[in-house]
């Protein structure tokens, strides 16, 4: 399975615990992620899941101080997923990132942000600050 599918499969069955956990594919162009959103998201795997509070959740109860409005390491961190350099070049390269993947700093807000739309696109409600 792929990062952004265990990220998917982690929140639905947080969100979710007595369903089986959907396939996701992601939708990283923001165009096609609001088209996505806009064409059907009741059919969309995380259809009805409050990413945000969940995500509130899983932060509290990891023990730790994590900023994952911001951060792909802390919102990878709260999901319990590795969040090593590599983890995050290959989440990367699934959701098409072009950039150099040697300046880590522009690819986790890149990553942060794609994530947060790809989300989005795939049914899950996220407070419109985390969009833009």
């Amino acid at each position: 399975m792929s990062i952004f599918g265990d990220i998917v499969s982690k929140l639905f069955g947080k969100a979710k615990p007595d369903q089986p956990a959907p396939a996701a594919q992601p939708t990283p162009d923001p165009v096609a992620a609001q088209a996505a959103t806009d064409a059907a998201p009741a059919a969309a795997p995380l259809a009805d899941v409050d990413v945000a509070a969940v995500m509130e959740q899983l932060a509290s109860e990891s023990g730790q101080t994590l900023n994952w409005r911001t951060s792909i390491v802390d919102a990878m961190k709260a999901l319990g997923m590795d969040s090593s350099l590599e983890h995050r070049k290959q989440l990367a390269q699934e959701l098409k990132y072009g950039g150099d993947m040697s300046d880590s700093a522009a690819m986790n807000i890149w990553l942060h942000k794609q994530l947060m739309q790809a989300l989005a696109a795939n049914g899950g409600k996220l407070p419109p600050e985390l969009l833009n």
